[in-house]
């Protein structure tokens, strides 16, 4: 679907299509049937935010049918905090197709693939990098291509991630010197440091067109994937510094994959998992194959764990692998299922066992939605996710899948020296009675049912956060906070 065939986004309609109960454990449920009014065919997914609601962007609708970001609460009210190309010639940004990113300070941090004043290369600019407040305040931080060349880049695809400095790093699917996509740094007030352009190598065997949005591993280098080039021509994973020395970990070759455009995810062992958008041994797609998931060490040994068959989902795009709070991971695919070629939410073990948690297009019309994109946990436990396609409207929609999964608490940032400060999301926090970073007791102030700021405590070391509440003790099930 093409950006300017995108239709928008909203019309907060609750809980439009029957729960459809696969398990008595697992319930799926339309959240936000989307129309043009708010916002449409969101391509990313949602965060959560201090407050405890969802927030998240659509590619295009909207007041100026250009993109927007929303808030969504845990039961389904929708508010559109911003509606992009709100300015003339759209310098404010449009298309926001790469999701948000919740900084340390409580921001919003996200991308627009066009728009900005770097008009030079792109008629309708190329691009910006944008800072949100929960109230719903934007500033444009950087418009790609401003320059008489793009050596910044154009037209980022991705979400950021926020480092452990404090700054956010993201990829660029074009520009650069060599018009292959970069990978950049941008600090919290607009500096932009581009580290690397891809394709700098012979028949670009150093990766070009970055589409996925990069992750910060626990030994602090930054791991992405480039959906093109390589050894191979099919696309790598790599690695890269804060200062940009990049590396090649792994080439695909088709056989183990092809042409990955999702991030990768870290899993609590320290392996890497990630899912590639063709490849594998499977000829279901149209006698080609479906795509895989894989996992990977920190040395580029990579294990191909599912080659899909159409039949339990095809073509994993933009939504990459999140770990749940019962250590497997969860995901989503756009095309296959029982359904017809309308995608998948899935549940992998990390020995590679995969189970198929819903079809999309189980009722009439659609209307459950289609071509799902992207997933999360919450810290309630509930999973929710984006699909581009489908609902009333045929707009999208926003769902909840409850899967009987535990709640967890998160920590903001994921690692802090002792005697920093620090946030913990979480759920019915107020009246917390105590709060330890991997069993060393730690002072804290409750902000809000959702929010707890924390001092890490002397003696802490790596480990799990804990908070105590009246209902009992809630850890920080996915990964450890890392005490430097």
């Amino acid at each position: 679907m093409g950006f300017d065939a995108i239709t928008s986004f909203c019309g907060a309609l609750l809980l439009i299509v029957a729960a459809a109960i696969t398990s008595p454990a697992q319930t799926y449920k339309v959240l936000i049937d989307l129309n043009e009014t708010a916002g449409s065919v969101p391509y990313s997914g949602v965060v959560q935010g201090l407050d405890g609601n969802l927030y998240g962007t659509a590619a295009n609708g909207g007041a100026n049918n250009r993109g927007s970001v929303v808030k969504i609460t845990p039961t389904g009210t929708l508010t559109t905090m911003y509606s992009f190309c709100a300015h003339t010639n759209c310098v404010d940004g449009s298309i926001p197709q790469g999701g948000l990113v919740l900084g340390t300070d409580g921001n919003f941090y996200g991308t627009t693939v066009f728009g900005g004043t770097g008009t030079t290369f792109c008629g309708s600019g190329c691009g910006t990098i944008f800072k949100i407040t929960p109230a719903g305040a934007l500033t444009t931080l950087h418009s790609f291509c401003t320059g008489s060349t793009c050596l910044d880049g154009d037209q980022a695809t991705s979400a950021l991630v926020q480092g452990t400095d404090g700054n956010f790093y993201g990829t660029a699917s074009s520009g650069g010197a060599n018009s292959q996509g970069t990978v950049f740094k941008i600090t919290p007030m607009g500096t932009l440091t581009t580290l690397y352009a891809f394709c700098s190598q012979t028949s670009c065997a150093d990766g070009q067109s970055p589409l996925a949005g990069l992750i910060q591993a626990t030994n602090g280098a930054f791991y992405g994937t480039t959906s093109h080039g390589g050894a191979n021509g099919y696309g790598e994973v790599f690695e890269i510094t804060s200062s940009g020395t990049l590396t090649v970990v792994h080439s695909f070759d088709n056989t183990d994959g092809a042409d990955p455009t999702s991030r990768l995810v870290q899993g609590a062992s320290g392996t890497f998992y990630g899912m590639t958008q063709g490849g594998g041994s499977g000829t279901a797609c149209f006698g080609s194959p479906c795509g895989t998931i894989f996992k990977m060490t920190s040395a580029g040994v990579l294990t191909t764990l599912v080659s899909f068959d159409n039949t339990n989902g095809a073509s994993p795009e933009y939504g990459g692998l999140v770990q749940g709070s019962d250590g497997n991971f969860y995901g989503t695919t756009p095309g296959g299922g029982a359904n017809g070629d309308e995608g998948t939410i899935f549940k992998i073990t990390p020995a590679g066992a995969l189970t198929t948690l819903y079809s999309f297009c189980a009722v009439s019309a659609c209307d459950d939605g289609d071509g799902v994109n992207s997933i999360m946990q919450a810290t309630s436990g509930i999973l929710y996710g984006t699909a581009a396609g489908g609902g009333t409207s045929s707009d999208g929609v926003i769902f909840s899948l409850t899967a009987g999964l535990k709640k967890f608490v998160q920590t903001l940032p994921g690692s802090g020296r002792v005697g920093g400060n620090i946030k913990i999301l979480g759920n019915a926090l107020t009246g917390a009675t105590a709060v330890s970073f991997n069993g060393t007791a730690a002072t804290f102030k409750v902000v809000s049912a959702s929010e707890i700021t924390a001092t890490v405590p002397t003696g802490a070391t790596t480990g799990k956060v804990s908070v105590t509440t009246s209902a009992g003790t809630v850890i920080s099930t996915v990964g450890s906070f890392r005490v430097p």
